[in-house]
């Protein structure tokens, strides 16, 4: 094919979807709808990912976590909900082991018998007052093994553990909600009865989902042993373990089972009786339920893209039998079979290129809006695969119609009414 018909042909094949623009809008309706939807999807899956590593950057990728049980992923069977409880004096007798830097052990109250299993007690500064707060109880490593940021006063010292001092900290929100426009450094707060003084407060803990309040910004933390007279019914301790370099996790995580299988005087052939676990296990949960995601985003944009595909190939053979006449006085002077299919097939696919691209505008501004309420992020990877597969969509679907037309009989097709 000459360059001068290559050209002819595709000024046909443009000339002849602006003349039908109505037509063409509704057959690309279903590729728009395909390309919005992938784009869409995969920005709030890649917004979630994005938080998600945030969190556990924050969890930090140079701790590991004890607990009874493993928390991410797994439903704790009987025999797990029935093990002893890990205690202080445990994750003291971690603090000596090599390439450990620090440990700490945490408590956590929640109020289960409250309504919807979310209240948990009540923080009190004068009139104001914090309703539903969870509440804490750390050792004064904490803010070494979790990385926490004060942004104001300080976070307990050894001191205030060793003779449990009525001091707290109070995470963001907590702190504004009772003192606004205040420095809560000094001033004293209501828990259960008791009175504490503020000595420090945090920064946002970041958050894996929305964007909204974070409950963790509620937080009011404690020394350890001065949770213990708040509820001394607590018993259930966290301990996370932070250790120098990611390189030794093997080596720092098999010395912590065997201080913890002695200490808890088990077996040699029996299992652990505890669970140690990084934020990988995080990761690995993450990675599970984003492949669920995966499979429903395809799922669903698939079914848009087939059906603009259709759609192109119903309207396409439409056209074939509208130009019938048109398509034999072209062979009769001369157009090849090559050019037929050629001009047929541009146009298919110029259809589903102008569906895709105005798919990826308008993808694009919904994600930017979206971005206010979800934890939306455009990938510019999917934005071009997006694209690219409604262009294909018109060469799948639209080499047919283009085959039956450049395999008319001429002479048929100049008889054609």
């Amino acid at each position: 094919m000459r360059l001068s018909d290559s050209k002819e042909t595709v000024a046909m094949a443009l000339a002849t979807l602006r003349a039908n623009k109505l037509r063409s809008g509704l057959t690309i309706l279903g590729i728009v709808i395909g390309v919005i939807t992938v784009i869409i999807m995969s920005s709030v899956i890649n917004g979630l990912n994005h938080n998600v590593d945030a969190v556990i950057d924050q969890l930090g990728t140079n701790n590991l976590m004890v607990f009874r049980f493993e928390v991410f992923g797994k439903r704790p069977t009987s025999e797990m909900l029935a093990r002893k409880q890990l205690t202080y004096d445990d994750a003291k007798a971690l603090e000596g082991l090599p390439h450990v830097v620090a440990v700490a052990a945490a408590l956590r109250y929640q109020n289960f018998d409250s309504f919807g299993g979310a209240g948990m007690t009540t923080l009190k500064a004068g009139t104001r007052r914090v309703e539903n707060a969870p509440l804490g109880g750390d050792s004064w490593t904490s803010s070494i093994t979790d990385d926490w940021q004060i942004t104001r006063g300080r976070y307990f010292t050894e001191q205030d553990e060793q003779r449990a001092a009525n001091v707290v900290v109070l995470a963001h929100d907590a702190a504004e909600t009772l003192f606004p426009g205040e420095d809560p450094i000094g001033k004293e707060i209501t828990v259960n009865g008791m009175t504490f003084t503020v000595v420090g407060t945090l920064d946002k803990f970041k958050q894996a989902f929305g964007s909204g309040k974070n409950p963790s910004d509620n937080f009011a933390f404690f020394p350890i042993t001065t949770f213990h007279k708040i509820h001394p019914e607590v018993l259930d301790t966290w301990i996370t373990v932070k250790y120098d370099d990611t390189k030794n996790r093997g080596l720092v995580e098999e010395e912590i089972r065997d201080v913890l299988r002695a200490r808890r005087r088990v077996r040699s052939f029996q299992n652990d009786n505890f669970a140690i676990f990084g934020s990988d296990s995080l990761t690995r949960l993450w990675t599970q339920l984003t492949g669920g995601l995966f499979i429903l985003m395809f799922a669903l944009s698939s079914v848009g893209l087939m059906v603009g595909g259709v759609g192109v190939m119903n309207i396409m053979l439409v056209s074939v039998t509208e130009r019938t006449r048109e398509i034999g006085i072209r062979k009769a002077i001369g157009a090849t079979k090559r050019t037929i299919l050629f001009q047929f097939t541009l146009e298919a696919m110029t259809l589903c290129a102008v569906g895709g691209l105005t798919g990826v505008c308008l993808g694009c501004l919904i994600v930017l809006g979206m971005h206010f309420v979800l934890p939306a992020l455009l990938s510019a990877t999917w934005v071009v695969a997006a694209f690219i597969i409604s262009c294909t969509i018109g060469l799948v679907f639209g080499i047919y119609p283009a085959w039956k037309a450049a395999n008319l009989n001429p002479i048929e097709a100049l008889r054609y009414e």
